[in-house]
């Protein structure tokens, strides 16, 4: 399946240089040098909302951003938001804090109002939660005391890509369902015929996936609507049984059973409930493979036990998730993931895993900021809810040239599933889902050919010891 755009969309889309429709899948070479991918998953921010650092001293300047970005270019817009219910039809961002204390709506209706049918104007008519400021998504994250330097540095020290956009058109539920199983859709035939889970759980209070409570559901986007429910036990293949099929190892770092961000406890065979409704997760691949403390991912590193695969969700208080002054790890917890690859020096038979290892940043869903880029339309059965609005991307490596800024297709969570899968020879696209339907892996921010660069610590206020230690009980993930 390739990217096309239709409609009205086939008008609105202007911003790649290519043919989306003439892309060609490239496909990450095998063998290649690396030994392990670790993709760190963290939550509800757009480029414009959190990367404006990156047009402005000291690592950028206002030229180094532009909505027409050439090579060397950021696609970040810093002024002249779409607003519809402004006079001018435009506004400028105005700061807020990475703690902030609102929540703004990111479930699927939220979507459809912003995008709005391609106009990208809707943005004035989402739901706020909290504390909320006047025109609560034109904001930017303030980094003037220098909070998000450290994804600013890796930024520009690896590589960024200028349209990665989330695989769904809502929040965390079905975003986490996508980057670890390639769909949302409760079965294989669901995904071909365009039926996905589109939120967060309803219903009953409680926990996610197949433990949920009686009562508990998620809803449904068909190709007529969202207008369906299922219970939220879902049973098809996950990128994970192809790793086991070809002997990888993996885990999956979540913040405990039964979120929404643990995405292995909605897949049946993986949980294997011990009850119909309301129970636990009793499978033997969740007791080996799901660790429900992410900071062990630091503890793996350290002790030369890191898997071949890992996805690392952070708690709330690291994973940048708006709605509370407390979440402001985020920038100290991925550096520090990165720093103890980068810096081991033990592991590997005494190479590191900096020479193997790729790092792979994104985040789960825009979260109800603004963002200025209309996402593509899939065409096909599933076009209707793929893909939703951009996410930041950075690909951190030993072999990901300095300051690599890709501009030439778009990605998504498939994108990732398909890396993962060329990595560790495994056909690209096997699943059938997402993984098949990406356009790309990530093969251009790699050059094997090169030496292996050699790694500089990124600079952030609490490293590795801190989050080892920390005590705090994990902030639990949104529900809206």
């Amino acid at each position: 399946m390739r990217w096309c755009s239709r409609s009205l969309i086939l008008v609105v889309v202007t911003f790649f240089k290519m043919n989306l429709c003439e892309a060609q899948t490239r496909s990450i070479p095998y063998p290649n040098a690396f030994q392990h991918v670790v993709v760190i998953f963290q939550e509800n921010r757009t480029p414009d909302n959190l990367f404006q650092g990156l047009c402005s001293p000291p690592f950028g300047r206002r030229h180094s951003c532009s909505t027409t970005p050439n090579s060397h270019q950021y696609n970040i817009a810093t002024s002249g938001w779409v607003d519809k219910n402004s006079s001018t039809g435009f506004t400028d961002p105005q700061p807020v804090p990475l703690g902030n204390t609102y929540d703004l709506s990111h479930a699927h209706m939220a979507f459809l109002r912003m995008f709005d049918d391609g106009f990208m104007d809707g943005a004035g008519n989402i739901a706020c939660s909290g504390t909320c400021l006047s025109q609560p998504q034109f904001r930017f994250v303030d980094n003037s005391t220098g909070i998000l330097n450290p994804y600013l540095e890796l930024a520009k020290q690896y590589g960024w890509a200028n349209y990665m956009f989330q695989t769904n058109q809502g929040p965390s539920f079905p975003a986490h369902q996508f980057v670890f199983g390639g769909t949302s859709a409760p079965s294989a035939d669901d995904d071909a015929a365009g039926i996905f889970a589109a939120e967060n759980m309803g219903g009953t209070p409680g926990p996610a996936g197949c433990i949920a409570n009686v009562g508990t559901f998620v809803r449904l986007v068909t190709p007529s609507g969202e207008n369906q429910t299922t219970y939220p036990c879902f049973e098809h293949q996950t990128l994970a049984d192809l790793l086991d099929g070809a002997g990888v190892t993996w885990k999956y770092y979540a913040p405990g059973a039964g979120s929404i961000w643990t995405a292995p406890d909605a897949i049946a065979h993986i949980c294997v409930p011990d009850a119909p409704a309301g129970g636990s997760c009793t499978g033997s691949e969740w007791a080996t493979n799901v660790d429900l403390k992410p900071a062990n991912v630091l503890k793996d590193i350290a002790n030369c036990n890191l898997p071949q695969v890992s996805w690392v969700i952070p708690i709330g208080q690291n994973s940048d998730h708006p709605g509370s002054p407390n979440t402001v790890g985020g920038p100290s917890w991925v550096a520090s993931i990165v720093n103890a690859i980068g810096n081991d020096s033990a592991c590997e038979g005494g190479q590191g895993y900096w020479s193997d290892t790729a790092i792979v940043i994104t985040w789960d869903d825009w979260g109800g900021w603004y963002d200025h880029e209309t996402p593509p339309i899939l065409d096909g059965d599933q076009g209707d809810y793929q893909y939703g609005f951009r996410v930041p991307l950075i690909v951190v490596s030993a072999f990901t040239p300095k300051k690599y800024i890709n501009n030439d297709s778009p990605h998504d969570f498939g994108s990732i599933l398909r890396f993962i899968e060329g990595v560790f020879n495994i056909s690209e696209g096997s699943l059938g889902f997402a993984d098949a339907r990406a356009s790309d892996d990530l093969a251009p921010f790699f050059r094997f050919h090169r030496r292996p660069r050699t790694f500089r610590t990124v600079t952030a206020p609490l490293d590795a010891n801190f989050f080892l230690n920390d005590t705090r009980k994990p902030d639990p993930p949104d529900n809206d």
